[in-house]
C-alpha cells in the first residue's frame, strides 16, 4: 500500500499545485467559506465515501473513508480559511478578492489533504480502518471551527488524530516534530477606562484615562516578569490604545485591546486573576471606571509524547527521498485550534517545511507576502500518507495501549 500510494501522490503532484493556486486566487474568511466548501465537497462527489456537510458551526467538511478490512479509526485534518490581509506577492495566481489572502498556507493543507484522501480513497481495499477527512472551516478566528466539529459527535469513534502545518521557517523537505506543549494558548481582552474630560492646562479639574491606560500596560507587564514562574511561558500584549484626541484636549474615554499567550492553564489562570486585581487597582488609584473583558480563545496545544514519537520514528525510517530530514521543532508561542482535538482525541501537530528557495527575504506566516516553495505540497501529501500507512501497518495497537495507560 505504501509503494502504490507514494506512486500515486508523485504522479499527482502537479494537481496539487494547480488546486492550491486555484484556492489562493480565491481566499474566503473564516466563516464566510462557502465557495471554498463548495470546491472541495464537489472534488469527493460519485467517490464511494460519505460527505458530511456544514459540519459545526459553518461550513466544515468530514469526509470518511472506509477500510475493506476493520481497524482502528484515526482522522486527518486540513483548515481552509484565509486572512483579512492586502496581498503584497508578484505571483500570477495572486488573491482575487481584495483584502484577503492565503497567508498562513491553509490553500496548501487543503490541497495536499484532497489529493492524499482521493488517493487513499483508491486504495481503500487496502485499508485496514477507517479514515475521517477534516476540511476545517474558522481556524483563524475565534471561537474557530474545530471546537464545534469536536461537539456535533462526528469525531466520537477516532482513535487517534493527525494534522500538519506548513512553515516558512526551514526548507521543503523538513519535517518538524515536538512534544507536549507546543503551541501555546491565548486570550483576549477589552478594557475600556472611563474617566473625566477637560482641558489641558487644567488636568487637576479632569480625570485623565489615558494616564491610567497608560499604566495598566505597564503593571501588567509585572505578570510575566513577577508573577509568572520564571521557567513558565507566558506574553501580554497591548496591540489597541484608542486614545486619539486633540494634543491639548483631556479625553473622558479611552479603550484598549490586546491578548496573553501560555503554555499550560496553571499560567492563563494566573494572568486572567492578576489582570482583574491590576484593572481594580487602577480604578482606586486613578478614581476612574473600567469595565474589563478577559475571554479564553484556543487552549495550549499538546502533542500526546507517545503518539508524537511515533510519527518522528515513522518519519525518519522512510527512505523517501522527498522527506530529507526529521528535526525537532522549537515551540512556538502562535495559537491553534487544532489544539481542541487533541484535548479529546490523543494525537499529534507537526510542522512541514516550506522556505521558498532562491529568495533573500522568507516572510513568516501572516505577512501580506507570504508565500510558499511549492515542493512542500508533495513533502505534506507522503509525510502524512508515510505516517497513515505505519499506523495501519501496526494496527497502531502498542500506541493506543500506552496511551490509554497514561
Amino acid at each position: 500500500m505504501r509503494e502504490q500510494l507514494m506512486t500515486m501522490l508523485e504522479e499527482r503532484k502537479e494537481e496539487m499545485i494547480e488546486i492550491r493556486r486555484y484556492l489562493h486566487q480565491y481566499p474566503e474568511l473564516s466563516f464566510k467559506e462557502t465557495n471554498t466548501a463548495k470546491f472541495i465537497a464537489a472534488f469527493y462527489e460519485g467517490k464511494g465515501v460519505e460527505i458530511e456537510r456544514n459540519v459545526g458551526n459553518g461550513y466544515g467538511i468530514v469526509v470518511t473513508i472506509k477500510g475493506e478490512k476493520p481497524g482502528k479509526t484515526i482522522a486527518l485534518r486540513a483548515d481552509f480559511d484565509a486572512l483579512a490581509i492586502k496581498e503584497e506577492t508578484d505571483v500570477p495566481f495572486k488573491s482575487k478578492n481584495e483584502g484577503v489572502m492565503h497567508a498562513c498556507g491553509h490553500d496548501g493543507h487543503t490541497a495536499y489533504l484532497m489529493v492524499l484522501a482521493d488517493c487513499l480513497i483508491q486504495l481503500k481495499s487496502s485499508l485496514p480502518g477507517t479514515i475521517k477527512i477534516i476540511h476545517q472551516h474558522a481556524e483563524e478566528i475565534s471561537p474557530g471551527g474545530a471546537k464545534s466539529i469536536l461537539d456535533s459527535g462526528i469525531l466520537d469513534d477516532v482513535d487517534h488524530i493527525f494534522g500538519a502545518h506548513l512553515m516558512p521557517n526551514e526548507p521543503a523537505g523538513t519535517i518538524g516534530c515536538n512534544s507536549g506543549y507546543t503551541m501555546a494558548g491565548r486570550s483576549s481582552f477589552k478594557l475600556g477606562i472611563q474617566g473625566a474630560g477637560g482641558h489641558g492646562s487644567s488636568p487637576h479639574l479632569a480625570n485623565d484615562p489615558i494616564v491610567a491606560g497608560a499604566h495598566f500596560i505597564t503593571a501588567i507587564q509585572t505578570i510575566i516578569s513577577r508573577r509568572l514562574n520564571p521557567f513558565d511561558t507566558g506574553v501580554i500584549t497591548v496591540g489597541s490604545f484608542d486614545g486619539k484626541g486633540a494634543r491639548n484636549v483631556i479625553k473622558d474615554r479611552v479603550e484598549l485591546e490586546g491578548d496573553a499567550r501560555y503554555m499550560s492553564d496553571e499560567t492563563r489562570e494566573t494572568i486572567e486573576s492578576e489582570m482583574h486585581r491590576i484593572v481594580k487597582g487602577v480604578e482606586a488609584e486613578f478614581g476612574v471606571e473600567c469595565d474589563f473583558l478577559y475571554e479564553s480563545d484556543y487552549p495550549p496545544l499538546y502533542n500526546h509524547p507517545e503518539i508524537t514519537e511515533f510519527v518522528k520514528t515513522s518519519l525518519e525510517k522512510t527512505d523517501d527521498p522527498d522527506i530529507k530530514q526529521v528535526i525537532e521543532f522549537p515551540k512556538f508561542s502562535g495559537s491553534e485550534d487544532f489544539a481542541y482535538y487533541l484535548e479529546k482525541i490523543p494525537g499529534t501537530f507537526f510542522f512541514i517545511g516550506c522556505k521558498p528557495s532562491g529568495v533573500e527575504k522568507v516572510y513568516f506566516n501572516h505577512h501580506p507576502k507570504f508565500d510558499m516553495d511549492e515542493e512542500s505540497l508533495l513533502v505534506a501529501a507522503k509525510s502524512v500518507g508515510e505516517v497513515v500507512c505505519c499506523y495501519f501497518e501496526q494496527n497502531c495497537s502498542q500506541i493506543g495501549e500506552t496511551v490509554e495507560m497514561s
